[in-house]
């Protein structure tokens, strides 16, 4: 009996005139989904549409409750009407607007279908293409490299001392400059900056100006030379955007502070009572509980807007940057954000626009504002399952699977899948210092839905507890470097950047066993596909290609990975990983070992890249 409560269907333009369709069903409860569909318009001299395309939806993911079943329909005509025709093995059921049904819709069909909207689709609206082949390394410009002494400001500390919440340390945009070198030869081809302009906390999220580059980091000049310089390398460069909030001595609050009702900025702010009281007990909405320095900006307000959208306009323009991360996006007005979008866009239609969420973000992300988002569920998720154990793997792979059906595809692939940042614990502190843990993390985070994001030093084993320690100095003797991780993060990298599957593939779930701590999926585009296989468990696994193929055949992918191709990355070492059963052949993964197969699709079989038909 299908559970009719569980039903829910999304559906979403992803080409001029392709649409996706997502149904919801309760996990187990169905065999199989047809979709009639057609031109809600029924032919010229017919009265009444014709659904006369059949489609199988193939079972995309699953979480603890529910399954999600895919399919992308295709119609000229853009007007598309469409009902469902589920099986549960037993029994058939027609899934309409008008409800279920035994039986076919009765006639008008347009009266009983599921209708879309006349598909508008633009590029536009989409995450610029470049977005999902990122892989970003964050930099907190502080604390990477001093490369001019003369602007350090008062109070400079010595490099690697350990940081405190008002620690200066000199970093700058010049000693970027001076090691742009080591980030090209790490591979990395997206570089985001947190804040660069003037401020007078070394983050520099309390904006003080933001039409001038923070002096202890450099000037116009310098920012204009580190952009040229990054795009000369390939890498693209994202700045910060700290728009739901200023600092303190933002000079139109300060005009508010002196001349209260009077001042013509005092309604830049959200200010209770006729005169702002500072401190502790201040009367003003701040960006969080208690942080009066930060005084939180209305984004609502024609005159806020246009000067912070203008001045991201004249940066866009005058650095020739590739994108905003928007801090607290989630805080700032959406209108806002709206004509931010088209007014970033004008300037650079290539601009990558990345909100700062934790939680489910959706409600930003349909095409007029974000692009997509900073990945933190999936990080906090990361964090429980690889670094502190928590969660068994099944719990782990179905709340991945909840999340990634959260959001459009290309959204999905878009967003920055983040291990740790300036804002929460370095990851191989969270792994209590076990590096296999880490290094497990990351063949997953580079091999799976996402741009991966890396934070700058994790890379060479810097650690750290929670800010302010996670924003410690970046050490540049490579005496100091875990240089077997380094040597790890560049194969990924390599791996990431040279096989297209990884940005554009599709993925499905193969095997997950809670006993032995299995966990393998397939990615799969065009005539490409890997086959990820990863130990998350305490001891060997031996690995069955009968189980995989079965698996992929169960899930419409016929026989991708029949033919397990070549061995194209293993860990923990050529040595120990890949070893062979003497008596069956079959290949053992080691505890916390990661293997990762390329092969290719011959022609019969290229088109279960996009799912069966």
């Amino acid at each position: 009996m299908v559970n009719r409560h569980a039903i829910q269907l999304k559906a979403y333009p992803c080409g001029q005139n392709r649409l996706k369709v997502v149904l919801r069903c309760a996990r187990g409860d169905i065999k199989s989904v047809i979709v009639n569909y057609g031109d809600r318009y029924g032919p010229p001299g017919a009265d009444d549409a014709q659904l006369d395309r059949r489609m199988k939806l193939y079972p995309a993911v699953e979480d603890d409750l529910y399954q999600y079943w895919v399919g992308e329909l295709e119609l000229e005509a853009r007007r598309f009407g469409y009902c469902f025709l589920l099986d549960d093995g037993q029994d058939k059921l027609w899934y309409s607007e008008t409800g279920f049904s035994l039986c076919r819709p009765p006639k008008p069909l347009w009266r009983s279908c599921f209708e879309y909207p006349y598909l508008w689709w633009s590029e536009a609206d989409e995450p610029p293409a470049w977005a999902r082949e990122a892989v970003v390394y964050q930099i907190f410009p502080d604390r990477f490299a001093n490369g001019d002494p003369k602007n350090d400001p008062p109070g400079t500390r010595p490099w690697g001392e350990r940081p405190t919440s008002r620690s200066f340390f000199g970093g700058d945009l010049q000693g970027i400059i001076d090691h742009l070198d080591y980030l090209g030869e790490l591979g990395i081809n997206c570089l985001y900056l947190t804040p660069i302009f003037r401020a007078p906390s070394n983050h520099k999220y309390d904006t003080e100006d933001y039409l001038e580059i923070d002096p202890a980091f450099g000037d116009k000049r310098t920012a204009r030379a580190l952009v040229e310089a990054c795009h000369a390398k390939g890498i693209r460069v994202v700045l910060d955007a700290v728009f739901n909030h200023c600092g303190y001595n933002f000079a139109p609050f300060q005009d508010a502070v002196r001349r209260g009702r009077r001042s013509p900025y005092f309604d830049w702010f959200f200010i209770q009572g006729e005169h702002i009281r500072t401190g502790p007990d201040c009367n003003y909405e701040t960006f969080a509980t208690g942080v009066w320095s930060m005084p939180k900006l209305r984004t609502d307000h024609p005159a806020v807007r246009e000067y912070l959208i203008g001045a991201a306009e004249l940066w866009t323009r005058e650095l020739g940057i590739d994108g905003w991360r928007l801090d607290v996006g989630n805080e700032v007005h959406p209108e806002f954000w709206r004509e931010f979008r088209r007014r970033i866009r004008a300037v650079n239609p290539e601009a990558l626009i990345i909100g700062e969420a934790w939680h489910e973000a959706s409600a930003f992300l349909q095409g007029d504002q974000m692009d997509a988002v900073m990945n933190y569920p999936w990080q906090h998720l990361c964090e429980e399952f690889f670094g502190r154990r928590t969660m068994d793997v099944r719990t782990f792979v179905e709340a991945l699977n909840r999340q990634r059906m959260w959001y459009r595809e290309s959204v999905a692939a878009a967003c920055w899948n983040i291990l740790d940042s300036h804002d929460c614990m370095r990851f191989l502190t969270a792994c209590g210092g076990e590096k296999a843990r880490l290094k497990l993390a990351t063949v997953f985070q580079f091999t799976t839905i996402g741009a991966p994001y890396i934070f700058y030093g994790t890379e060479i084993g810097l650690t750290g507890g929670e800010d302010p320690d996670c924003r410690r100095c970046m050490p540049w003797d490579p005496e100091e470097w875990d240089q077997e991780l380094l040597t790890h993060y560049k194969r990924l990298i390599r791996l990431r950047r040279e096989h297209r599957v990884f940005a554009h593939g599709r993925q499905v779930d193969l095997v997950v066993e809670e006993e032995t701590g299995l966990y393998a999926f397939a990615r799969v585009d065009g005539s490409e596909y890997a086959l990820v296989c990863l130990n998350t468990g305490d001891r060997p696994v031996v690995l069955d290609q009968t189980t995989f193929r079965k698996a992929a055949e169960e899930r419409g992918l016929g026989g991708v990975v029949a033919r397990p191709g070549i061995l194209a990355f293993q860990t923990p070492s050529r040595e120990s990983c890949g070893l062979r059963d003497p008596e069956s052949g079959k290949v053992i993964l080691p505890p916390l070992g990661a293997a990762v197969w390329i092969g290719g699709l011959p022609a019969s079989e290229e088109s279960l890249a996009k799912g069966p038909e």
